[in-house]
């Protein structure tokens, strides 16, 4: 997610320094989706990736495992689940592999262009924005999310509606962080009222105990929180920068990147892409807009 560190464990019921959504307990995953029955006798011809996951008989996908209500694996059953997951499978559902017949492998994110490169995951489904450096060494299907710098405040917090609101008010955000520097340069609050932390899990805490009075990051992470405990916290709504979330693919395999773009416009279309966010995100209680699909 652009230059910003995110990169996450949950221990201890805190989400370490990269993490993107919310905070789980054992055994919430942040919600799955209806199942996609696997498609049969699909072909793609012309896609080096597709050739390979027909001879392994198993699709690897590249994700990660540390973003509740994104990606994450379930520490007590090893299951993951998240929006990013429930595209992930509609995506290999789509061209004939269940869910038994799916490797997810978690890569962080500063391993992702490589592990593409390599081979080493047929492809990738992980808060991956779409930018044009990233296109020099792969290709994205997308976007299936556009998420955006959004803020997290209390439930019943009414003088905080945007973030021309912010003056007065004290903001937090991970140390070093993309979201913190722009409330920082664009003098969105006051210096003194900016509080930097290691974790997001510990700026919600000081949301919660009244210490500060918004967190801000990528809605997405934002939505996750509010999931976690429904009722406690509302996203805003009026995100102030634009993150495309794509599908990362090989960077030769366009046969595989069309495929993928039709079966995201369809789902969109026939309300499937409504029903993955509902269970997942949606749960915060926010809305999303849905992404506009970017061919190239």
């Amino acid at each position: 997610m652009r230059a910003r560190t995110l990169a996450a464990v949950l221990l201890a019921g805190g989400l370490a320094l990269t993490a993107c959504g919310k905070e789980g307990t054992p055994g919430d995953t942040g919600g799955t989706a209806p199942s996609q029955a696997a498609a049969t006798d699909v072909k793609i011809d012309g896609s080096p990736t597709f050739d390979k996951i027909k001879a392994r008989g198993r699709v690897v996908i590249g994700v990660k495992e540390d973003q509740p209500g994104l990606g994450f694996k379930d520490p007590t059953t090893n299951k993951y689940s998240g929006f990013d997951i429930e595209i992930a499978k509609l995506m290999a559902a789509k061209i004939g592999y269940g869910e038994d017949k799916i490797d997810y492998k978690a890569i962080a994110s500063a391993g992702r262009e490589q592990a593409l490169i390599n081979g080493d995951v047929d492809y990738y489904v992980g808060t991956y924005t779409i930018n044009a450096g990233r296109k020099e060494k792969i290709s994205f299907a997308g976007p299936y999310y556009t998420a955006g710098q959004d803020l997290l405040v209390r439930a019943d917090e009414t003088a905080i509606t945007g973030k021309d609101t912010l003056k007065g008010k004290k903001v937090c955000s991970v140390t070093g962080s993309t979201p913190i520097k722009k409330i920082r340069e664009e003098g969105l609050t006051e210096p003194e009222n900016i509080t930097e932390l290691q974790t997001y899990s510990q700026c919600v805490a000081k949301l919660a105990d009244k210490s500060v009075d918004a967190v801000t990051t990528d809605d997405a992470i934002l939505k996750g929180f509010a999931a976690q405990e429904q009722g406690k916290f509302k996203v805003i709504g009026k995100p102030f920068s634009l993150e495309p979330y794509g599908i990362g693919l090989a960077k030769d395999d366009t046969v595989l990147r069309g495929k993928f773009f039709d079966i995201l416009e369809a789902a969109l279309k026939d309300g499937t892409w409504q029903t993955i966010y509902d269970n997942t995100l949606g749960k915060s209680g926010s809305a999303a807009t849905k992404p506009i699909i970017e061919r190239y």
